[in-house]
């Protein structure tokens, strides 16, 4: 197999202990599977046993130590700090050990921290504080078959899914997007994440009853030709095979953390400290060196590869080029996205959002009995230590999406299936006749969907489309035509048949009569004008699309959330898409009269590029 992408070859560690579980048919208390066990005593603050799992963002911690073990002149070690970096990708060992004071520190997702919440929050001494959020996943994805087309389609469906894995976590965020319940679709355990036949995307390959299976990049690429590719059925595809959706797009699903006991946390605040300031000192310079590198060969790039392929070994990381595709699916947060994940109000996606929803999956799939919280980090970030130590350190983010390239990207595809194909979920809103004001009291439940959406989805854009009623154009087109002469009518009222120029004319093909409006077949007419009437119903759609933007950005703000503008396309489509084509009544009307909002997928030119994403 071709792990160019790598992005993850083994996101199997995205949280370690998943090829370790045992064959189950369900979720279970994640107590189980750790097993008894009793507490030991912290660990000397010495030479600490710091765990790893096989991820892009461990390549900055291999950097900042110099290796497995801290390599003198290296970034720890000039912080004073002496640790053995182990391999942490069975998880459970890893709770096991955390608990047994044997390391002080666990290495995971923020989800699977969850799902172990209640067996290291027992005990005061081994409650967990959050100290580092290391980046964000952009290299997970759920395959679907070909007649999944959306999110919202995944009701009723069979999903093959790890037990226990990220994608719980992952899986989890789809289905409040769609807003569908677990309940409403069958879950497929699996034991395994990649590399048996015991794994999501083995099963999908050999079951027609899977519908969507979940994968790391290598294995999707293996099931669908790639990112945005579908299936052909050669090569090893399966045809019509596509992602569905992925953290490229879900960019606040999957985020790596570092996390600690209490009690040591408590004695050793400042080599905490110490040990997070020289993670983000690494990442600023593994950032640095990927940039240098795009332009002129970096040798002290190429060592960082070199070292992560020593480390992982061959197996996982064939090439350096591999390596680098594992860099390539995880997204570095830096220091201002720790700032921003521990501090900012209103972070749809910062720790009190992701705790909430990592202990509510926890308790409400069986992981866990009770709620057990974790700390936030209580870190000093505006001291010396990390300001006068660290560069890039600005916490202002500007926008992130290239809006004039985002709109023309939209209005391109519309009127075909391209937007179709780029769209992950849509739902609408209706207004009245003349409408163009949207309150949050009204729509108050719609504009908080939307805002969530947005930051879940970082990497993806809400397009606000507005639709309006052909009713006028249709009566308008046929004035003009029946005052040139050109348009006949026979029959009774209800029930009228129309010719143009002798031939059948269908008033309910929208396309034929927007073609015909546009070359001018019912120019010139004194009785009515249908260019004009078209042009005045996509005018006033764009206006109210306008509005609508306008006011959940006001929502937002007045809530104290944060949005990103730039994110929210407003486009109008006037009478383009009608949900009924020919209205008879205005209760049909009514139904054309709407917003639509779609998350759409976009090139990677009409984003702008940041050293870090938060």
């Amino acid at each position: 197999m071709n792990l160019k992408n790598l992005s993850c070859l083994v996101l199997l560690a995205a949280v370690g202990c998943l090829s370790k579980f045992p064959v189950v048919a369900q979720e279970q208390p994640f107590s189980e599977l750790v097993g008894p066990g009793s507490v030991g005593p912290a660990p000397a603050p010495g030479r600490l046993v710091v765990p790893f799992i096989t991820w892009g963002g461990d390549l900055a911690t291999f950097h900042a130590n110099g290796g497995l073990s801290t390599k003198p002149g290296s970034i720890f070690a000039r912080q004073g700090l002496n640790l053995q970096l182990t391999p942490g990708d069975d998880f459970v060992q890893q709770v096991r050990d955390y608990r047994a004071g044997k390391t002080p520190l666990l290495r995971g997702t923020f989800h699977m921290i969850g799902l172990a919440s209640e067996v290291i929050g027992a005990d005061p001494r081994t409650k967990g504080v959050v100290i580092l959020q290391m980046t964000w996943s952009a290299g997970d994805h759920l395959v679907s078959r070909a007649e999944v087309r959306t999110v919202s389609d995944l009701r009723g469906k069979t999903i093959a899914l790890q037990q226990g894995g990220p994608h719980v976590g992952m899986l989890d965020d789809v289905l409040r997007s769609a807003q569908v319940e677990w309940r409403e679709i069958k879950v497929v355990w699996t034991k395994d994440l990649t590399g048996t036949a015991n794994t999501p995307a083995e099963l999908f390959r050999k079951r027609s009853d899977i519908d969507a299976c979940f994968a790391i990049t290598p294995d999707m690429a293996g099931l669908t030709g790639g990112l945005r590719s579908s299936g052909s059925g050669a090569e090893g595809t399966i045809k019509g095979a596509r992602v569905l959706v992925s953290t490229a797009e879900l960019s606040r699903s999957i985020a790596d953390v570092y996390v600690v006991r209490k009690d040591f946390y408590d004695s050793n605040k400042d080599l905490i400290t110490k040990f997070v300031a020289g993670y983000l000192k690494a990442t600023e310079e593994v950032v640095d060196l990927r940039k240098e590198h795009e332009t002129k060969p970096s040798a002290a790039y190429r060592n960082i590869l070199q070292m992560a392929q020593d480390i992982y070994g061959r197996t996982a990381i064939p090439t350096l080029e591999d390596a680098a595709g594992l860099l390539a699916d995880c997204t570095f947060v830096g220091y201002p996205g720790n700032v921003a994940f521990f501090t900012q109000t209103g972070n749809l996606s910062g720790f009190d959002a992701l705790q909430k929803s990592s202990l509510d999956l926890a308790t409400s799939r069986g992981y866990a009995r009770e709620r057990f919280a974790l700390f936030a980090s209580g870190l000093d970030y505006p001291s010396p230590a990390f300001t006068s130590y660290l560069t890039k350190t600005t916490i202002e983010r500007g926008e992130r999406f290239r809006a004039e390239a985002v709109r023309e990207d939209i209005e391109a595809l519309t009127g075909g299936t391209a937007l179709d194909d780029r769209t992950i979920l849509s739902f609408t809103i209706s207004f009245e006749p003349n409408q163009m004001a949207f309150s949050a009291e009204q729509y108050g439940a719609e504009f908080k969907r939307v805002v969530e959406l947005a930051d879940k989805f970082g990497n993806a854009v809400i397009a606000i489309r507005g639709h309006a009623d052909p009713t006028k154009t249709l009566l308008d087109l046929v004035r003009a035509g029946s005052a040139k002469g050109i348009l006949k009518r026979s029959g009774t009222q209800g029930n009228y048949s129309y010719s143009l120029n002798g031939a059948p004319l269908d008033l309910g093909s929208t396309a034929n009569l927007l073609r015909l409006i546009d070359a001018g077949a019912f120019d010139g007419s004194s009785e009515a004008n249908p260019r004009e009437t078209l042009q005045s119903a996509l005018n006033l759609s764009r206006n109210r699309a306008e509005a609508v933007r306008d006011s959940i950005v006001e929502f937002a703000k007045a809530r104290g959330l944060t949005i990103d503008r730039s994110q929210i396309q407003p486009v109008g489509v006037g009478i383009r898409e009608p949900f009924i084509a020919k209205p008879s009544n205005m209760d049909d009307a009514r139904k054309n009269m709407r917003v639509e909002f779609r998350i759409i997928r976009v090139p990677a030119e009409a984003t702008k590029s940041s050293d870090f994403d938060f």
